[in-house]
């Protein structure tokens, strides 16, 4: 194997080493969906992205723009609508598990090495590519000085007025859901009371004792959701069924969960909530940034991933919140209907994809921007678009093709990382997972 191929193998050992003698099934479920291309491989390795950021020369992140909110893993297939707390369909970011504390230039750098990753696998020029990143990149800036010049960033979002073309599109099927079509996928009515399918796949049910030790988690929880948006009356929060969950998305393999059944506000049938309980993993830039002060903001990992949502989405879900089982930290969030992720399976052409662009780069400065000193959160306690906007000052274009000739470099190097993994997989160099099995 070449010092790549055992850099890879040790990252991913390190990052995943007790996941994966927790649950080596999951891992090697998770490594052959890894396996299938380059981008599923990168979507898949956000430990290995950090890794090599440690030593990548940022002069973009200084002593502010070096620790501000950043979503962690962010690629272009991370962006989807979610119902805020106000009951508005917002496009955003979304998935916070890797959300931590460092360089506004990695979430950058991560989306735009994706775009060229997409962009490749779609069969797209270079010229092409570089046209899409700088696009992004430009309306991030642009944003970025809006929200300097104008305070208020807050008050920002990408919804069903505020957007056209493709995103409107996805926000318009969003709408369409609802919490009944949900309850109905999800739940069945036995002896007038609803219950989990306990046909599904990737659904088991929990011993009693288990089931015990998931209602005291869920109390505990109870007391993490800020008192502005907590339900007045205890009837909400009544836990009517518990499952096991299994077999979700490339970054979640290994971790136990669970979906907890609510009463909602009212006993009429049709208010029921189903919530996410899910074991919270360490942040991939966590391992990359040494520094005690943020490690010591969170209490747990559970903990963490609900503090950067917060502070990340202006008005995040109202059932947001954390608690722990055994000592070890778990997200818990509602299971919205209205969760829907963009699809780029029929953005084949660049003139429709452009837009996107646009909107994406807007999004992500809000998210950046939104989790300052005006949020609640007390960690960055400066004014982050002030500091970005200083940081890049009159320089985008330096900026800008910084950000390219990386996002390119590395693009390239994935897809020949990919098959170092693919052999490394096959010939069983990855400890605690069998390939053959």
């Amino acid at each position: 194997m070449t010092d790549r191929g055992d850099r890879i193998v040790s990252v991913l050992q390190d990052a995943f080493e007790v996941l994966m003698l927790a649950d080596p099934a999951a891992f090697r479920h998770k490594f052959r969906k890894m396996a299938a291309s380059p981008w599923a491989f990168y979507r898949g390795s956000a430990c290995l992205f950090y890794a090599d950021m440690a030593g990548e020369p940022d002069e973009w992140a200084d002593d502010r723009t070096g620790r501000v909110w950043i979503q962690g893993d962010l690629h272009a297939e991370n962006f989807g609508t979610y119902m805020d707390s106000e009951g508005t369909l917002v496009f955003d970011v979304n998935d916070f598990d890797e959300a931590y504390v460092g360089a506004f230039t990695w979430d950058l750098k991560r989306f735009a090495a994706s775009m060229a990753l997409l962009g490749w696998r779609k069969a797209l020029p270079d010229s092409v590519i570089k046209d899409l990143i700088r696009t992004y990149i430009a309306a991030y800036i642009a944003q970025v000085r809006t929200f300097a010049e104008k305070p208020g960033d807050e008050l920002f979002s990408l919804r069903l007025d505020t957007t056209d073309g493709v995103l409107r599109r996805v926000l318009q099927r969003a709408r369409l859901a609802t919490r009944v079509g949900l309850l109905d996928e999800k739940t069945m009515i036995v002896d007038f009371e609803r219950v989990f399918r306990r046909d599904r796949s990737g659904t088991r049910d929990v011993p009693d004792n288990e089931r015990a030790r998931v209602e005291e988690a869920f109390a505990a929880y109870l007391d993490t959701i800020p008192s502005g948006k907590r339900a007045t009356s205890s009837l909400t929060y009544a836990v009517k069924d518990v499952v096991g969950r299994s077999g979700f998305g490339i970054g979640s393999a290994g971790l136990p969960a669970y979906n907890v059944l609510v009463e909602g506000r009212s006993q009429a049938l049709e208010n029921d909530v189903v919530l996410s309980m899910k074991q919270a993993n360490v942040a991939a830039p966590s391992r990359i940034v040494h520094d005690d002060y943020i490690r010591r903001y969170f209490t747990d990992h559970g903990h963490r991933t609900a503090v950067s949502q917060r502070a990340l989405q202006a008005h995040a879900d109202p059932w947001l919140g954390h608690t722990q089982i055994d000592g070890v930290g778990y997200i818990v969030s509602e299971l919205s209907p209205y969760l829907s992720d963009l699809d780029w399976s029929d953005l084949t052409e660049p003139a429709d994809m452009l837009p996107v662009l646009g909107y994406l780069g807007r999004a992500t400065a809000k998210m950046h921007c939104v989790a300052d000193s005006d949020s609640s959160q007390t960690l960055v306690g400066f004014q982050v678009e002030e500091a970005i906007a200083a940081a890049i000052g009159g320089r985008d274009q330096e900026f800008t093709d910084w950000i390219v000739e990386f996002a390119l470099r590395y693009a390239a190097q994935t897809r020949e990382d990919h098959e170092l993994f693919v052999d490394a997989f096959r010939e069983g160099r990855i400890k605690g997972v069998d390939a053959t099995a």
